[in-house]
């Protein structure tokens, strides 16, 4: 399996995920130019791609959808709400309806040779739901937009080869910070963002030895920076009740502005 973040952050999301022969993106929340540039440089032609798997309907996740949909007609998965939030965006223009699948939480599907495991999250969204991806030996997994976890998401993200976190604020800079009180507390609240430190907490519950790749994404521009992040979630694993040290592990940041490094887990 591999996996790649084009661009990860509150400005703008697109992940690839690819196996021998099915590949893949989670979201589209930049431009088409941006996500095909980002793209070729893992070697990924647009006429390789065999699907878009969208986690909802906000803005930074589907704005450069429509645009997608139509120069390259791939088929569209996500949840009813997911869908019906994307039909009521006037901005993302006319898109054929026939690329709609209508998928559910917790029931599998395929796209290829991949099965998709698609899983509830906490977030302020029409249904939202985080991907869990395998070929059947490997498995990758992106899980952001969540205000908080509990034991059915750690039950999902168990056993992933590879893995792309929500690292979205740091709380202290969330407080102090230009945000109005309403969007602090929406970020803070249970259908918001995770933070750096609850996103250690989470990862200290997921290790695992065979776990080759670890992006944190969706960093807030105003509420986190890259070396506070990994710094953080690498203390929490440290001191955290698991038998792993933060600096052993392979975590890296993703950035907002571009692809990390195609990994193959």
């Amino acid at each position: 399996m591999e996996l790649c973040s084009i661009a990860s952050g509150s400005s703008g999301n697109c992940i690839y995920v690819g196996g021998d022969h099915t590949r893949l993106l989670i979201d589209t929340g930049l431009s088409k130019k941006r996500i095909l540039n980002g793209l070729a440089g893992i070697d990924v032609g647009p006429d390789e791609l065999d699907g878009i798997l969208i986690t909802h309907e906000h803005a930074d996740h589907v704005s450069g959808l429509g645009v997608m949909a139509r120069a390259l007609h791939l088929p569209i998965y996500g949840t009813r709400g997911t869908i019906r939030g994307i039909r009521n965006m006037s901005s993302l223009g006319e898109i054929d309806e026939s690329l709609f699948h209508e998928i559910s939480a917790d029931v599998d599907f395929s796209v290829g040779d991949l099965t998709v495991h698609p899983f509830h999250i906490s977030h302020d969204a029409n249904d939202p739901v985080a991907y869990r991806v395998t070929d059947g030996t490997r498995t990758v997994a992106v899980a952001t937009d969540m205000g908080t976890y509990d034991a059915y998401t750690v039950r999902n993200l168990q056993n992933v080869n590879g893995l792309l976190l929500e690292s979205n604020h740091d709380i202290r800079m969330l407080e102090v910070g230009p945000y109005p009180y309403p969007l602090k507390a929406r970020v803070a609240g249970d259908y918001g963002h995770l933070s750096n430190e609850w996103s250690g907490r989470l990862l200290c519950e997921i290790l695992n030895d065979d776990m080759k790749q670890i992006f944190l994404g969706h960093l807030s521009e105003q509420n986190n920076m890259e070396e506070l992040a990994y710094e953080t979630v690498k203390l929490e694993v440290t001191l955290g009740d698991n038998p792993y040290r933060g600096e052993e592990l392979p975590i890296s940041v993703a950035s907002r502005y571009k692809p990390t490094i195609k990994v193959t887990v």
